[in-house]
């Protein structure tokens, strides 16, 4: 095994240390009236009791702390519908509801409002704004969409856009090669490989990840570039139509292999055909292909 899968692997299965708890935090003072009384306030009780605080960890959550903790519960609690348009967001409610303090949820709702799941405006208050509104392309509104109630359609559309970007990214590489990238790509596979054969799930998707950011990079093409986190959330989105990625196997080790020899050839009509392989649906799912719907 080379060094660089020894780290890599090695890297992988470090544990995460966790986060710590809420601590001492400045409190917001809770109005002497019950929140039940405001109206048209969420009802936050009926929430999931895992979101009670965020000192616990959420599901997906990328380590920032209390401030990236209220943003996934939040996030996830509007993209799942328990938050609706029809009731506000009242500050001092989220401080109380989440036991954190007035710093953190102004800071929170900024960054919601930024990914356009809410808006604010004087006498009017903190909303959430309607789909249409929300920026899609957004890593965390993917991942919070995945797994929520409209999770089929999230993958599927991640499917359908990783047959419009990966194909064309891999042609295009093809034509802009480089020797140290074109190693880097060769050694994710070879991780890829140590990995699989010794049931490293975590090391071999984090190859994998690196190998299609890679092949993105190299094509030259920034905006393909920008578009990338489409392509790492539907890495790391599990469940629904499964692609040669999503289920590690000697055919999907395959297709990577022949990925990164048709780049080192600057053969892009391989590239490409090879990229298409990897991405087909397994046989024992019923499309096989992204194919137009019926409306």
């Amino acid at each position: 095994m080379s060094t660089l899968a020894h780290t890599m692997m090695t890297a992988a299965r470090s544990t995460d240390s966790g986060l710590a708890g809420p601590g001492e935090l400045d409190r917001y003072p809770f109005a002497e009236a019950p929140v039940t009384e405001r109206v048209g306030a969420p009802v936050w009780e009926s929430a999931e009791p895992e979101l009670g605080r965020v000192g616990r960890r959420a599901a997906g959550n990328r380590g920032r702390g209390l401030h990236g903790q209220l943003v996934q519960q939040l996030g996830q609690m509007i993209v799942s519908g328990d938050l609706g348009a029809d009731r506000p967001l009242v500050p001092e409610e989220i401080g109380q509801r989440f036991e954190v303090s007035r710093t953190v949820v102004r800071e929170s709702l900024r960054v919601l409002e930024a990914k356009g799941l809410v808006s604010a405006r004087p006498n009017v208050g903190t909303r959430v704004r309607p789909v249409s509104d929300w920026n899609l392309l957004d890593a965390d509104i993917i991942e919070w969409r995945a797994f929520g109630p409209q999770r089929d359609n999230q993958r599927r559309e991640l499917s359908e856009l990783r047959w419009t970007i990966e194909p064309l990214a891999a042609r295009l590489a093809a034509g802009h090669g480089r020797a140290d990238i074109q190693q880097r790509l060769s050694d994710m596979v070879e991780i890829m490989g140590h990995a699989m054969a010794q049931g490293d799930a975590l090391t071999y998707s984090r190859a994998d990840a690196e190998f299609h950011s890679l092949l993105i990079q190299v094509a030259g093409n920034r905006m393909l570039e920008h578009l990338f986190g489409i392509v790492s959330s539907a890495l790391h989105v599990s469940g629904g139509p499964v692609t040669g990625c999503d289920r590690p196997n000697d055919a999907s080790l395959g297709h990577h292999g022949r990925i990164a020899d048709a780049l080192a050839a600057g053969d892009g009509t391989a590239a490409e055909t090879a990229m298409r392989q990897l991405l087909t649906v397994h046989p024992e799912v019923e499309r096989v292909v992204p194919a137009p719907r019926e409306h």
